[in-house]
């Protein structure tokens, strides 16, 4: 069984200053990249590194269930009672209304990324 030899063998050298090679560390650190060699390889071939907080998105899963569980819950009842509650119409409307704010503020976010 033979060792195949990397695929990567050319080696290109560069030169940088001391704040630059900070600059590097400090955008590694922003993209959660801790080896540098696979950040710069990204970096020469595509320009850019995209890092994505989706603690926002997450909100709105969190959301999107609440407004699923309460429609089920509503559903279920208005099969059973054959009767719906204006109460709970009125809880699926707010929950609803925060689950569309939440999706304006993902996407007013998203409209600011320039590529």
């Amino acid at each position: 069984m033979s060792i195949q030899k990397s695929k990567r063998d050319i080696e290109i050298k560069i030169r940088i200053s001391e704040a630059e090679k900070e600059l590097i560390a400090e955008k590694m650190a922003l993209a959660n990249i801790r080896n540098r060699e696979a950040y710069l390889r990204k970096m020469a071939l595509d320009g850019y590194v995209v890092r994505l907080d989706l603690a926002d998105v997450r909100r709105m899963c969190y959301l999107l269930d609440t407004v699923a569980n309460n429609l089920n819950q509503i559903a279920r009842r208005a099969n059973e009672t054959r009767s719906i509650y204006q109460s709970d119409i009125q809880d699926l409307r707010e929950h609803y209304g925060h689950l569309m704010e939440q999706a304006d503020e993902i996407l007013r976010t998203l409209s600011k990324i320039k590529v």
